[in-house]
């Protein structure tokens, strides 16, 4: 069956657009730092739990949505949403990830005195912030020892590359960001990078 047809099939399930509203609502939900904490998820999610994509699908469709401006949340669930049941998919994942934010801020600017000087909520907000960095964290230990894997110089020489020039260097990431890309698509076409 094609993606097409696959596609169609969804589109008539009911259940289908509840597990794709349900799915899309708990990633932005638990969603906390943005951009590449959202890949684990996502992956847990789409690749292992439910097949509807592969790993390097999920990671494509992270790095468009990194690339495009927006919010890379939403800009994931418009693609994800649109790939897997077009117009009526992306409405349905669109408003399921914007929904668990606006409920949230709705509900701070309701107390928000409360919350602005309530020392429980900001060890909270830098306990979420230590567990978005230990996701980054692992994210990039499972991209690392997949490159170390392939045994392919320029990758890992990318890799290293980068990490120093933020690092040591304090060159801005988003600078090294598109340098990458344009070194990935003047060098690394070939069938051994995929």
């Amino acid at each position: 069956m094609s993606e097409d047809e696959l596609a169609q099939v969804r589109k008539s399930t009911p259940h289908f657009f509840w597990e794709l509203f349900k799915s899309t609502f708990l990633i932005s939900a638990f969603t906390v730092g943005g951009g590449f904490v959202i890949i684990p998820l996502l992956r847990a999610k789409y690749v292992d739990e439910y097949g509807w994509l592969d790993d390097k699908e999920t990671l494509n469709l992270v790095s468009i949505a990194q690339s495009m401006p927006g919010v890379v949340a939403c800009n994931s669930a418009i693609m994800l949403g649109y790939r897997m049941a077009g117009l009526a998919g992306t409405l349905t994942a669109l408003f399921a990830t914007i929904l668990p934010p606006l409920i949230t801020i709705s509900i701070i600017s309701c107390f928000y005195e409360l919350f602005a000087n309530n020392e429980y909520v900001r060890y909270a907000l830098k306990g979420m912030q230590c567990g978005a960095t230990a996701i980054i964290v692992n994210v990039a230990y499972d991209l690392l020892k997949k490159q170390l894997k392939k045994k392919l110089a320029l990758p890992l020489a990318i890799i290293a590359g980068t990490f120093i020039a933020n690092y040591c260097f304090d060159i801005n990431i988003m600078l090294l960001v598109v340098l990458d890309g344009l070194i990935g698509l003047a060098l690394m076409r070939g069938s051994k990078y995929n």
